[in-house]
């Protein structure tokens, strides 16, 4: 049984948009935090936004740039981002902890991972 998927990456021009989702499982979604990432050369994975969608507490890395919706009906998640730049291109992946762990900002503690999607922006 897939517990994450994400989808929506694809490749855009430097200003552009994208819309990733992160597609739960129940039991992930309701008892979880749900954290996208990026991989940052040379050390733990980057934090890009969460969502503990039990309590709907949300943390953005890029509060100007990128925002986080959630569909309870679906267990979706979505990342919503705008302005993108030649620098936010990478494998984006949602994964989850326990939304209790105070440690959230570091993928050390999540147990599950969706398989990434991939964002390409071009300048």
């Amino acid at each position: 049984q897939v517990q994450l998927a994400e989808s929506g990456g694809g490749s855009v021009q430097a200003g552009g948009s994208l819309r990733l989702s992160c597609a739960a499982s129940v039991d992930i979604y309701r008892n979880n935090r749900i954290t996208w990432f990026r991989p940052a050369a040379g050390r733990e994975s980057e934090w890009v936004s969460c969502t503990v969608p039990l309590s709907g507490a949300t943390s953005y890395r890029f509060r100007d740039r990128f925002s986080l919706s959630r569909d309870n009906a679906t267990n979706t998640i979505y990342l919503e981002m705008k302005s993108l730049r030649v620098d936010d291109t990478a494998m984006y992946y949602c994964a989850a902890a326990p939304y209790w762990d105070a440690n959230w900002s570091s993928d050390q503690i999540y147990t599950y991972w969706g398989q990434g999607t991939h964002v390409t922006v071009a300048s």
